[in-house]
């Protein structure tokens, strides 16, 4: 009996030995990354060898036995070079005969024939061998494509990542953010331990051992005022949902985190957006967030907004607040106009992926900003997007050939239509929580001039038709949002809020009698204003009025609460519009939508 105890402990003790020598050899043995698609001939392999990082690029038809020899002649290669760098040139020829080292893949135990292509050889799973080194192959793991965060970091700020991932998803990635030590900690650190080196080797390891400290394990973080003069970095993992993760990546921010400005315009306002609104209310944004190329003109700089600091109207520093502001509102839907382009797709959509919402962008033609529709996910799904540029339509579509026949009576007007590039953006979004409804998202940026309200008519008359086209596709309720370039006394605003405009209305010889036509112009809808007509949504040096609307249909929704605006002391702190505490020379209108 004792004997028979003894043999099983032996037995148990020779099976668990084997299973923790077995997990550490497999711990120990690294990683080599394949990413082999059928939509891309090539493939690449990606490995680490002697410190040194391998990225091959081959065919997939090529034979596998090609790629070992490429990989056992580059060996060769490294080696003779560090050779010559030692030795004297009477012992090159013995370093230049150094045995080829043994370079071979086995899948499963077997060795995998050289004749193999490529695509067939490099299985999930394989084990390559280069010499002494081991390599475990992992076929298309999640993998980041981009990964990037941004150049400003501010205290009291969101610091967003940008990443895109392949084969994989964000949400099952694993993020862990660490802050430098503060320049006393690492002083006193090397006169307590002088021979310990502060320089980080490996995240995660004792604080002795590294200069950076954990501060947080989101996708997002927001340093606070004692991060500021400190670096960030993100160790990112790649993960797919199913207990698959690729390889980690570690991100430095390029500059310390400075200081932010204080209380910001919407502070006050995000006291009444702290939490997503429940399945029976929509909260809605529309907001010109004023794009940089505009920003940063001579222009603006010394006669639009000569009030602002120059550093105020750099797109980092107003990206960071706009980031910021929309991610307080936790909207449903989001309206934004002078989106640019590169803004769109590398710091709103990382920003605002990373709360819960999806975006679609629409650039005006020969331009480079134009307007995004983006949507909380978790509430919406995308049915359909109905894009169009208004001059376009009215020339080219046979449901605006009455309103076309009644402009070309004026050359002079219809040339200044046609040249204007101005884009309607409509996105059909379905409720997730229920599928009968269905909301049409009208977005738009009419034609600036003061003296346009005539181009802006004509503009409005052309929206108004094509999105009661797009509406009568499916049952719905229409919002429509933008600005406008109007206020509450123009012509558009009683053609979108009472229905009708006269045909002896004063916009239509808004820019003199060589531009005058006399039409009445009837709206399909019955809208209402969610927000009313506020004092003012922009506010510059030489001009404040309301321009930017958010029309809702009161058949289908009702108003449950406005965000008040801004206080007038708050908005002229710094003069006016934009400033060190607000991004854009517009503000955003918000309000709660109730669904009846």
């Amino acid at each position: 009996m004792l004997r028979h105890t003894f043999l099983s402990r032996v037995l148990y003790l020779s099976v668990r030995d084997c299973s923790v020598v077995f997990r550490r050899f497999s711990e120990r043995m690294e990683r080599a990354v394949v990413r082999c698609v059928p939509c891309d001939p090539k493939l690449t392999i990606s490995f680490t060898l002697n410190g040194s990082q391998k990225h091959m690029l081959r065919d997939q038809t090529e034979e596998l036995g090609k790629v070992l020899a490429r990989i056992s002649n580059g060996i060769i290669k490294s080696k003779s070079k560090g050779k010559r760098s030692k030795i004297s040139k009477s012992s090159e020829a013995a370093a230049e005969n150094l045995p080829d080292p043994v370079v071979r893949l086995f899948f499963n135990g077997d060795s995998v024939s050289e004749d193999s292509i490529n695509s067939e050889a490099w299985q999930d799973g394989a084990v390559l061998h280069v010499g002494e080194n081991k390599y475990r192959i992992e076929r298309n793991p999640p993998s980041f494509t981009t990964a990037e965060l941004p150049a400003s970091v501010l205290s009291g700020f969101p610091v967003c990542p940008r990443l895109e991932i392949e084969f994989g998803h964000l949400k099952d990635c694993k993020f862990t953010w660490y802050k430098e030590r503060s320049p006393n900690a690492h002083a006193q650190q090397q006169e307590q331990h002088p021979t310990e080196s502060t320089e980080s080797s490996e995240l995660g390891g004792s604080e002795l051992n590294t200069c950076w400290l954990e501060a947080g394990s989101e996708r997002v973080y927001t340093p606070s005022n004692l991060d500021i003069g400190l670096k960030l970095k993100l160790k990112c993992t790649p993960g797919d949902g199913n207990a698959r993760y690729g390889l980690t990546k570690e991100l430095v921010t390029p500059e310390a985190v400075e200081a932010g400005p204080g209380v910001c315009t919407f502070d006050n306002r995000h006291m009444y957006t702290r939490k997503v609104t429940d399945a029976t209310t929509v909260r809605v944004v529309s907001y010109n967030i004023l794009a940089d190329i505009y920003a940063q003109t001579e222009l603006s700089k010394t006669v639009l907004y000569p009030y602002c600091a120059p550093y105020a109207l750099g797109l980092d520093y107003r990206q960071s607040l706009i980031k910021k502001e929309l991610s307080g509102y936790n909207a449903d839907i989001v309206c934004l106009q002078e989106v640019d382009k590169g803004v769109f797709s590398d710091s709103l959509c990382p920003a605002l992926d990373a709360f819960g919402m999806d975006g679609v962008f629409r650039v005006k033609e020969k331009q480079h900003e134009g307007l995004a529709t983006f949507y909380r996910r978790s509430k919406f799904r995308l049915l359909g997007q109905h894009d169009v540029m208004l001059s376009e339509a009215l020339t080219t579509d046979a449901v605006h050939s009455a309103l076309l026949e009644k402009v070309s009576t004026n050359p002079t007007l219809m040339e200044k239509v046609v040249q204007r590039s101005t884009t309607l953006q409509v996105t059909v979004l379905q409720s997730v929580g229920d599928p009968s409804k269905i909301v049409y998202v009208g977005n738009t940026h009419l034609y600036w001039h003061p003296k346009g309200s005539n181009v802006r008519l004509i503009q409005v008359a052309v929206a108004l038709q094509h999105l009661k086209r797009v509406t009568e596709e499916h049952p719905g309720t229409l919002i429509f949002c933008g600005d406008f370039n109007s206020t509450p006394s123009s012509g558009l605003f009683q053609l979108l809020s009472q229905g009708s405009v006269p045909e002896n209305h004063s916009d239509w010889e808004s820019n003199g009698p060589e531009e005058l036509i006399q039409m009445e112009l009837l709206s399909p809808f019955q809208l209402n204003s969610a927000c009313g007509e506020p004092a003012y949504t922009n506010y510059v040096g030489g001009f404040h009025g309301c321009l930017d609307y958010i029309f809702m249909e009161p058949r289908a929704l009702q108003v449950e609460q406005v965000i008040p605006l801004p206080s007038h002391q708050e908005v002229t702190t710094y003069q006016a519009l934009p400033s060190v505490a607000h991004p854009s020379d517009h503000i955003a209108l918000v309000c709660d939508l109730k669904w009846k």
